[in-house]
């Protein structure tokens, strides 16, 4: 049938559709970020997502999906969280080494109580030192370097710009005191600052072997974490279960849309016709922004555009029963349709305006499945109204000229409107 149409894709096609993974199998890991020592939460969260997606991106993934988001506002759970779903991916130990214990990195300072510690007594980190601004956020890219004197091998450090005047500004005003560089928690190296540093550059030395500084300078590029993550939960999507839910939402919905089409025009005849038409119209449409946003199409997304469709015959409808009400009033069939716009219009904006908003709530307030029914019933909802108003009057009026002056309607016209408007001779 033509409808499965819909799931074929070209090879190299510019703008493929993109399938969530509950439609094509793969795994989902959500992780939690520690942002409570972070003052700006939303750019270390963006700075988060770009290292992720540059981390799964290095291993060949197909079209990752990373995305953050706050756990809920309406229970009152404001963690934010890290969305990675991984296509294809089915091995959920597999899909944890891609993203990988990528190393945290920050610099230091020396609390000034730390003096009047006794030596020997265990302590903590924090008890010790207190994170200065300067983090791996801020890094550009790591490098083996080796000292010219010893030979020993080192991980040379760039930073941003922005990076550059954090560093200069920490060395400037701490003159004298260590600078503790902390990678996951563990001090490799905490020198004495002898002066101000600028350029933004800076070593990690920690005896360090080449095959050790090797890996680590591998994945600071990749990406060091501007904030801690935890992974809070996984889930795995066979590839069959996957394709069976794509396969079984395009059925039902062309299966509805055929016995809905057949009942339109059994009902409206031709107006029953032409809404089909305009419902054709409103599919290819949507499919089109679809793919060129491109939304990412779940199972839940394919429920709000089949919910969607229902709702554009929905506006179809009010407009052929206010048109009924004029022609039962006598009224031709050209003054009638005209009528008939005009006052369901009303109706139409109305019904759609109260469920855009819905779609802007749950699009704001949902989780990501929720996110992708609201975004495809949302787009669904303008587009219904565009063909409604536009593709179905176009078509009925084309086939329903303005009368000859006294000229009765011919008896075509009257068949052709006769049964769902109950035409009068």
């Amino acid at each position: 049938m033509g409808y499965f149409l819909v799931i074929e894709q070209k090879p190299g096609a510019k703008f493929p559709f993109r399938f969530g993974l509950d439609l094509v199998g793969g795994t989902e890991l959500i992780y939690r970020a520690d942002t409570s020592k972070v003052p700006d939460v939303a750019g270390a969260m963006q700075s988060l997502k770009e290292v992720i997606e540059r981390r799964v991106n290095v291993f060949g993934v197909s079209e990752p999906l990373v995305q953050t988001e706050k756990s809920g506002i309406v229970s009152g759970n404001t963690d934010e969280r890290l969305i990675v779903e991984l296509p294809g991916v089915t091995d959920i130990e597999m899909a944890k080494k891609l993203i990988g214990e990528t190393p945290i990195l920050e610099f230091r300072l020396p609390k000034p109580e730390s003096s009047t510690i006794a030596s020997g007594t265990p302590v903590t980190l924090d008890e010790v030192f207190y994170p200065a601004e300067l983090t791996g956020r801020y890094l550009s890219r790591a490098m083996v370097e080796f000292d010219q004197n010893t030979g020993a091998v080192l991980v040379g450090l760039e930073f941003t710009s922005e990076g550059s005047d954090l560093f200069a500004k920490i060395t400037r005003e701490n003159v004298g005191r260590p600078l503790a560089v902390v990678l996951d928690g563990a001090i490799l190296s905490a020198p004495v600052i002898q002066s101000e540093i600028t350029g933004g550059k800076a070593q990690i030395t920690g005896n360090f072997t080449p095959d050790e500084a090797k890996a680590l300078v591998r994945n600071l590029n990749y990406g060091a974490l501007p904030v801690p993550i935890s992974l809070v939960t996984s889930q795995t999507i066979g590839s069959s279960l996957g394709d069976e839910a794509l396969h079984s939402g395009i059925y039902a919905g062309g299966i509805g849309f055929l016995a809905l089409a057949i009942f339109l025009i059994l009902w409206y005849r031709l107006p029953g016709l032409v809404a089909s038409v305009a419902l054709v119209s409103y599919i290819i449409l949507s499919l089109t922004i679809f793919k060129l946003i491109p939304v990412t199409l779940t199972a839940a997304g394919l429920a709000g555009l089949i919910l969607s469709i229902g709702m554009a015959v929905d506006a179809n409808v009010l407009i052929f029963e206010r048109t009924k009400e004029e022609l039962k009033k006598g009224k031709s069939v050209s003054d009638s349709l005209h009528e008939g716009f005009s006052r369901a219009w009303l109706s139409i904006r109305d019904s759609n305006i109260a469920s855009i908003i819905t779609a802007v709530v749950l699009f704001w307030l949902g989780t990501s499945a929720v996110k992708g029914f609201a975004l495809t019933l949302g787009i669904g909802v303008l587009i219904s109204m565009f063909t409604a108003i536009t593709v179905s009057r176009a078509f009925l009026f084309a086939a329903c000229p303005e009368p000859v002056e006294g000229l009765p309607e011919s008896k075509l016209k009257r068949f052709l409107f006769s049964n769902g408007f109950h035409v009068r001779n």
